[in-house]
């Protein structure tokens, strides 16, 4: 879960790089010669070509910028019983879920947490925590694992860049379309694209950006019953309600150590974030809905 948050958060970088070069170059094939008006089939397509591409960088870098965020270190060579434990379970796992064997990692962390990311499922990073190693029960943490191999194993990487490239595409459409609007009929400028416009612009691609999130947000708390599910058929459906019955224990015991910013949505914990940019759904709702599959 881990995944989800850098995601989006490098996703957001991106978009903001893209909307600044997008500015000063002008995209003069976008706006017709005389400022006039605005060539929408235009500026959509190029719009399509930013946001989409924006998207799949962030996809693309998204097992680089992981394990540099979060200091995991990929285990070449089990050297502890606790390493060469993990190594098998992912590969025993990944078999079962018909995926490639991922990276294996583990980082720093005193929290239990877990993260799966990578740009395709046959080359995937599963990472857990020190943390996660050192207080869960086996059942508990090949439980975990599972729920990690199942985004991989549904595509969900993939899924959100799809569909984050998608609002990429429409936050700088409307933020473009916004900022001419000021530019033209509020500040009255006649002549080409005013100052008015690039401040517009980059402000509205920000303001519209939290909406996206929301949007991808939203489907993410869908993908998030389906990695629990996922777990639960990988390894054990016992081990999963106890996995987030524990994760749900710690986090009101306060031990639960917040994730830097930029990984919160990454992490298999629920969070607090407010509920609409929240990309996880409560840990409560979960178990229940794990408990309410039981035949």
């Amino acid at each position: 879960m881990l995944r989800i948050g850098l995601f989006l958060l490098t996703n957001l970088a991106v978009m903001l790089l893209v909307g600044i070069i997008f500015n000063l170059l002008g995209i003069q094939g976008i706006l017709d010669a005389n400022g006039v008006g605005l060539n929408l089939p235009g500026l959509l397509t190029m719009c399509a070509i930013f946001g989409i591409g924006g998207a799949l960088i962030s996809l693309l870098m998204s097992k680089t910028i992981a394990r540099m965020s979060t200091r995991t270190q990929v285990i070449q060579q089990p050297q502890t019983a606790d390493e060469r434990w993990l190594v098998e379970t992912v590969r025993d796992l990944s078999k079962k879920a018909g995926i490639g064997m991922p990276d294996v990692g583990i980082f720093p962390m005193p929290q239990a947490n877990a993260f799966a990311t990578g740009w395709n499922r046959n080359s995937a990073l599963v990472a857990v925590s020190e943390g996660l190693l050192q207080r869960f029960n086996r059942d508990e943490a090949r439980a975990v694992i599972g729920h990690e191999i199942g985004h991989v194993a549904n595509g969900d990487m993939v899924t959100l860049a799809l569909i984050q490239g998608v609002v990429n595409t429409f936050v700088m459409f409307f933020a473009r379309i916004v900022g001419f609007f000021v530019d033209r009929v509020l500040l009255r400028n006649e002549q080409g694209l005013g100052i008015g416009y690039y401040i517009t612009s980059i402000i509205m691609d920000m303001v519209f950006g939290v909406f996206a999130m929301m949007i991808v947000a939203w489907f993410s708390r869908r993908r998030e019953y389906r990695a629990d599910a996922a777990g639960a058929h990988l390894a054990s459906r016992e081990g999963m309600i106890a996995a987030l019955a524990r994760i749900k224990a710690e986090s009101e015991a306060g031990r639960e150590e917040p994730l830097p910013s930029n990984m919160k949505a990454f992490g298999i914990y629920g969070n607090s974030m407010a509920a609409m940019l929240a990309s996880h759904p409560p840990l409560e709702d979960r178990i229940l809905a794990l408990k309410s599959s039981i035949h």
